[in-house]
This record gives C-alpha cells, sequence and structure tokens, in this order.
C-alpha cells in the first residue's frame, strides 16, 4: 500500500463532532488520508470547554494542526467547519507553515456576505429554539430530537457554535494564495451569490458546485460530494508537486 501523498484536515459543522467525517476514511483513494479535527467540548475533547471565539480557536488548531502537518494537506469545512477551516488558513500562514493546497468550503456564504446568514446566531436561545432551528436544517431524525439524553450532549454544543458564527467578524486581510474550492445545495440557505463571494478571498482559482439538497447534502450525496473532493484535490495537487519540482522536488502522477 502506498504512502498517503495529501493530509485532508476536515472541520466539523455546528453541534457535530470529528465522527461526521468518519466514514470518509474509507471512500477515498490511498493517495489521500482525512484527518477529521476534532473541537474542544466534544467527541474525544469532552473534557475541554466550549469555545465561542473563532479566531482564538482558529489559532489553537493551527498549533496543533502545525505539528502534526507532514507534508502537503489541504483543508475543508462544512457550514461553521468552512469558516473556521478559513480562519484556520490564515493562522496557519501567520505561523509559517505551508499554505494548503487547497481550501474547500462547504454549505455556508462566504466571510463577507453573512449579513443575513448569522443573523440572531448571536442571542441566547431556548433548548426549544435549538430543536426549532436543527428541524429547519432536516439533519437531525425527529427520534435524536424527542431523546432527552442524547439532547443533553447535542444542545450545549449547538449554542456555542451557533454563538461563534453570530460572533464572527470578518477581518481584511491580504487574499489566501490558495485554490478555494465550494460545494452549495441547491435547497440550502445559502445562495450562489452568497457563495460566489468565495472566490474574492483568495488569489488562486477557483471552483463552485451546486448540488441537489438542503444544508445536509454533503451526507445526502456523500458519493458524488467526495468524487468533487477527489477531483479537484488531484488537480491541486499535481499543481502543488510540479510548483516544487524546480525546488529538489520530484512530481509524482497522482492516481485512485
Amino acid at each position: 500500500m502506498s504512502t498517503p501523498r495529501l493530509q485532508l484536515f476536515c472541520l466539523p459543522y455546528s453541534g457535530a463532532s470529528a465522527m461526521v467525517y468518519s466514514r470518509w476514511r474509507r471512500k477515498v483513494p490511498e493517495w489521500l488520508s482525512v484527518h477529521p479535527v476534532e473541537l474542544p467540548g466534544r467527541g474525544a475533547r469532552l473534557g475541554e470547554p466550549l469555545q465561542t471565539d473563532m479566531q482564538g480557536l482558529a489559532r489553537q488548531l493551527a498549533r496543533e494542526i502545525a505539528r502534526h502537518q507532514d507534508g502537503p494537506y489541504a483543508l475543508f469545512g462544512h457550514s461553521l467547519g468552512a469558516l473556521l477551516a478559513f480562519e484556520l488558513a490564515h493562522e496557519l500562514r501567520e505561523l509559517g507553515v505551508a499554505d494548503p493546497v487547497a481550501l474547500i468550503a462547504s454549505g455556508t456564504s462566504a466571510p463577507t456576505r453573512r449579513e443575513d446568514y448569522d443573523r440572531g446566531f448571536a442571542d441566547p436561545k431556548t433548548d426549544d429554539e435549538l430543536k426549532a432551528e436543527l428541524r429547519d436544517l432536516q439533519g437531525t431524525p425527529e427520534e435524536v430530537l424527542d431523546n432527552p439524553e442524547l439532547m443533553a450532549l447535542t444542545l450545549p454544543i449547538l449554542r456555542a457554535d451557533f454563538m461563534m458564527c453570530g460572533l464572527y467578524r470578518y477581518r481584511t486581510r491580504p487574499g489566501l494564495e490558495v485554490p478555494i474550492h465550494v460545494l452549495g445545495g441547491r435547497e440550502d440557505k445559502a445562495t450562489q451569490e452568497q457563495l460566489l463571494a468565495w472566490q474574492l478571498e483568495g488569489n488562486s482559482s477557483f471552483s463552485l458546485d451546486m448540488l441537489a439538497g438542503g444544508h445536509f447534502f454533503i451526507h445526502e450525496h456523500e458519493s458524488k460530494v467526495l468524487r468533487i473532493i477527489r477531483a479537484n484535490l488531484e488537480v491541486d495537487l499535481r499543481r502543488h508537486r510540479q510548483s516544487l519540482s524546480g525546488k529538489h522536488q520530484v512530481a509524482v502522477p497522482v492516481g485512485c
């Protein structure tokens, strides 16, 4: 078995843990190594305090990822995870870590187009209001919503994550020198115009793929999402290796 040539760090959406990406490890080619990123206060990090400061969390994650990053890597995030991946890319650059091969932002408006998207998220919400939000997003089975034990674990995480989105403030910085790929759901809240605004955050190539489905299209159409990610990263990794070919690097074909 060949050694994976690209690390893909995956950031979860609001209320979720790194487990939402665990299946991906079995569904990608050998050259791609999926690394689900666990956030404080959930999963394996349940004993750590929840965070509501996105910049502070991105800075913390950047320090952690810098210790594990080995060779070329890419960042993926869905919804809250997309914003966090964006901030993480900037924080990694501040640390002097090499740029990612690509940033893949899924299921959320661009950082400059959140005037309506995050409205009210910074306001504390009751349990019933949070459950209503989950029902509206159509990604949580009713039997889970009606399970008091599961909700007791999930709602505090969701409340902190929503507040993190609501408190987020865009900061103007030099554009990222990396390809940006965006995925959106045709029935999701984020409009195509809001998704296209992601291209303003980078000085390299850009792509937008719209898929059928609502906010959780990444689960509804998982195979198609992974095909798009793989196809984009194949091209980006090849370009990355070619750009390094003059720096004592040998370009290696990427295959399935």
